[in-house]
């Protein structure tokens, strides 16, 4: 197979549909260029097997010929020959992964220039300082990225330069300070790199195409894959393109642009332009950009044809898109198109309004297939409120949602403080791909340069971080920052608004938003895709979080977690009185208090979840947690003594301490010592039961023994609940199931399902079991290393192991479903609002899965995906490639 394919090569598929092996840019470049023959530089375009191929062995063998021959061809198409001393073709170098990057892999311009070309340039455009500014660039590019130059050895003569000057505008210096500057590069270059600036530009084109390839596990690159999920295994392609110029002249500017808005969904265009500039200086913010809207202005003929072209490419990708265009000498050329980040808000508007949309005509399941849970997850973003909120700066409003955090200045800093466990807000004249950790780490970001598609811009948004760039008032120092006279010191708290571009100096408060009214919309369409295969509840343990879950659509509780009713400050000292008790007339009082304030809380569940089913479990943990730790009431006794009731509880704690509690007497197994524990607690959920019958309700309870692993454990454990409930006479519709969380339980599925009424999947415990991994213990310390190095794929605790966990998960419902009764089965725990394991859960055939309440709207929009994907005959797996 070919290594390189040109971006008019006619493929028997879309390119657009070739990602996997051209990257996104190739991809769409070649669709631009082969499909609807837009204006596009002539180029070509290194497929990501070769990327893959030189990480494994380096550079391919076949590559050189491949690359020789497609060169000769772009320089037929251009008319022009690389390094020809009388009228040079001038090439850049990009990155093109399958998933977009942006600002994580290596770009290089004006590729082609030496020493001799240079003169070339200048006198075939009759602009000295345009052919060494564009010589310039290229240096400091190429030293920075393929020969490792510290990037501060060109920036600092650079700021030098235009101070000496005067002048802010770098298209404002004189062809005398361009001339110097180059030469400048060139003693920098053979300074740090011990070895001059490549003069042969097929040296230079190899030299880059490499850089860009070892890019692809370059720092950031890999810490971007690790925060999106993407596979590190894909490798990037190479496209390599005649250079237009943007900075050709005063007729000539770049720009990128939006079909619609990015932040909003308004069905507008927007975006930012530069008049004589390059494609980089709208992006990395160094220059105070235009609007769009401005360029029908400066270029009106131009500004008609890009807006038709920008309708054109929205209704053949059916999707908002962001492209990249540059204008040389009024002759427009599109750079580039992709589909768009958008922030939560605007991804639910365009999804909604595209179902209506002539030209596009999304279907229902299209639209809920457009959102992420990350689009829901900012939805709920907090946003600053109070009267009294005077802003000490505004910049544009790049990404939305509110933070309020000290202030840092460096990506390090920022990484150090969240580390801390502190809220930082990332404070920098601009950002760029280096500052991709801090970012990551910080709350929310603040630059004093740059545009709504500067990188800050971007990378924010893709993270639902709130932001705000190009305020320009804000004077960026070392340690600090200053509005006029108001400076803030390094440490100092502040608060952003990335949906006004308000910067507030002190905290001021954080509130969640009301989404908007596109979010309940899409979620109606989501629970009617997955109505009947895959249900959604929730994890509440009292009525206000149970009220909270059936308001974001649960339908009903999947665990009501009942030891977390003993933690209460009035409740746990009957609790220890109760293992306290020393007489069976001791322990029975103790459990009838127990029994009277359960029951006011199942009563508060019920009354919330009226009409839809409560899975109770019943108490899971070992009782040495309800004591004080042993440590610390022996530290007591040696520093002031204890009293008579705290040396009860020392020698409990000890009576009750275990070597490895997560596999002692907990669950059912404590049950089994102490019988009065689980009859008390199903007399006061029964209780409830018939309270609400009586007040009109429809209660509709399932009791969950824990921890069983055989079904004569079970069978003792469901007589307990049957023998209460036929005291009290509420027997009909009560189910009885239990927890598998052990691998045993899993394996003999069969012969538990022959009793229970229902399972639910502890996958927690499960995957802590199956891995032999304490979770409090490995996730912290030893997890990352192990993802890091590949040992693992994923974090078991994140994401269920497909084959690990998955095995059993899909055992188990298999020799249930063998049994002769078909019992529900379903999920709870944290894997229950996971989006990678929902779809795995969807594919295992579970009927529901449950997570906290705030993530019933992301589950109820990834099993929609699930039951998508399935329908597609896609594969739903947790560890898939995004």
């Amino acid at each position: 197979m070919p290594l390189i394919y040109a971006f008019d090569h006619r493929h028997r598929r879309p390119p657009r549909e070739l990602a996997e092996l051209l990257g996104g840019k190739g991809a769409n470049l070649a669709e631009m260029a082969s499909v609807l023959e837009l204006p596009v530089p002539p180029g070509f375009t290194i497929v990501t097997t070769a990327c893959r191929r030189y990480r494994d062995g380096g550079w391919p063998a076949s590559l050189d010929v491949e690359l020789g021959r497609h060169v000769a061809r772009l320089e037929r198409r251009a008319g022009r020959r690389l390094g020809d001393p009388a009228d040079p073709l001038l090439v850049s170098v990009r990155s093109g992964a399958r998933f977009s990057m942006p600002g994580m892999m290596d770009t290089i311009l004006n590729l082609g220039l030496n020493d001799r070309s240079v003169r070339a340039l200048a006198r075939t455009t009759g602009d000295e300082a345009f052919a060494h500014r564009s010589y310039a660039r290229l240096l400091a590019m190429y030293g920075r990225i393929v020969m490792g130059v510290e990037a501060a050895a060109f920036d600092e003569p650079f700021e030098a330069a235009k101070a000496a000057e005067g002048v802010d505008d770098d298209a404002r210096l004189s062809p005398r300070a361009w001339k110097e500057l180059c030469r400048s590069h060139k003693a920098a270059i053979r300074a740090a790199a011990r070895k001059p600036f490549p003069q042969d530009p097929h040296a230079q084109l190899r030299g880059a195409v490499e850089a860009v390839l070892r890019s692809w596990d370059g720092a950031r690159a890999v810490a971007y894959r690790e925060r999106e999920g993407i596979s590190h295994d894909l490798g990037t392609a190479v496209n390599v393109q005649a250079m237009v110029f943007g900075n050709r002249d005063d007729r000539s500017g770049t720009g990128v642009a939006f079909t619609r808005d990015a932040a909003t969904g308004e069905d507008r265009p927007y975006g930012d332009f530069l008049v004589n500039a390059q494609g980089e200086d709208v992006v990395a913010g160094v220059r105070i950009t235009q609007p769009l809207a401005a360029l029908a202005d400066e270029f009106p003929d131009q500004h008609a044809e890009l807006l038709a072209i920008m309708d054109r490419l929205e209704a053949h990708y059916r999707d908002m898109l962001d492209l990249e265009f540059t204008i040389e000498q009024d002759r427009l050329w599109m750079l580039q198109v992709r589909v768009g980040k958008r922030t939560g808000v605007a991804a639910l508007r365009m999804a909604v309004e595209m179902t209506t949309d002539p030209a596009i005509r999304l279907t229902r399941a299209e639209a809920v297939g457009r959102i992420t849970p990350d689009h829901l997850d900012q939805i709920l973003h907090p946003r600053l409120v109070g009267d009294d909120l005077e802003p000490v700066a505004t910049g544009l409003a790049a990404s939305p949602g509110a933070a309020v955090g000290a202030v840092v200045f460096t990506a390090d800093d920022a990484v150090a403080g969240a580390a801390e466990g502190r809220s930082v807000i990332l404070v920098r004249k601009e950002t760029n791909p280096e500052d991709v950790h801090g970012l990551l780490a910080s709350a929310g970001v603040l630059t004093s340069r740059g545009g709504l598609v500067s990188h800050a811009a971007v990378v924010a948004r893709g993270w639902g971080k709130p932001a705000v760039v190009g305020a320009a008032a804000v004077e960026v120092r070392e340690r600090s920052f200053a509005v006029g006279d108001v400076v803030v010191a390094e440490g100092d708290t502040i608060s952003i608004d990335g949906s006004s571009g308000e910067v507030i100096a002190g905290a001021a408060t954080l509130v969640v938003p009301e989404p908007p009214p596109e979010f309940d919309t899409i979620l109606s369409w989501s629970d009617q895709i997955r109505r009947g295969k895959l249900a959604v509840r929730a994890n509440a343990d009292n009525g206000p979080d149970a009220a909270r879950a059936r308001a974001f659509g649960a339908e009903g509780i999947g665990l009501c977690r009942t030891e977390h009713m003993f933690l209460h400050e009035d409740r746990l000292p009957v609790v220890r009185q109760m293992i306290l008790a020393d007489t069976p007339e001791a322990e029975a009082e103790a459990l009838e208090e127990l029994r009277r304030v359960q029951h006011l809380d199942f009563t508060e569940i019920l009354e919330a979840m009226d009409g839809l089913p409560v899975t109770v479990r019943l108490l899971d943990p070992p009782l040495h947690e309800f004591l004080p730790k042993v440590a610390d009431l022996d530290l007591k006794a040696a520093t002031g003594g204890l009293s008579p009731s705290e040396e009860r509880l020392r020698r409990a704690a000890i009576d009750w301490a275990e070597e490895n509690p997560m596999l002692g007497i907990r669950g059912v197994r404590l049950a089994v010592l102490k019988p009065g524990l689980y009859t008390m607690q199903v007399r006061a959920l029964l209780d409830a039961v018939r309270d609400r019958i009586e007040a009109g309700g429809r209660p509709d309870v399932e009791v969950m023994i824990p921890l069983t692993v055989s079904a004569a454990e079970f069978e003792l454990a469901r007589s307990w609940v049957v023998e209460a409930a036929e005291e009290l006479d509420i027997t009909s519709n009560l189910l009885i199931g239990t927890m598998v969380e052990t691998p045993r339980a899993a394996l003999v599925a069969d012969e538990l399902a022959r009793h229970a009424d229902f399972f639910s999947m502890g996958t927690n415990d499960l995957t802590q079991m199956t891995f032999g991994f304490s979770r409090d213990d490995v996730e912290a310390k030893m997890m990352p290393a192990y993802v890091e190095r590949h040992l693992l794929e994923g974090d078991p605790f994140h994401s269920v192991d497909v084959d690990g966990v998955g095995d059993l998960v899909r055992t188990c419902v298999a020799r249930a479903r063998a049994a002769k009764r078909r019992i529900p089965i379903g999920v709870c725990g944290e894997h229950g609002g996971d989006p990678a394991s929902i779809a795995f859960f969807a594919s295992a055939g579970l009927d529901y899965v449950s997570c906290s309440p705030f993530r019933v709207p992301i589950a109820r929009l990834a099993a929609a995906h699930a039951v998508i994907a399935q329908k597609e005959g896609r594969l739903a797996g947790a560890n898939a490639d995004r």
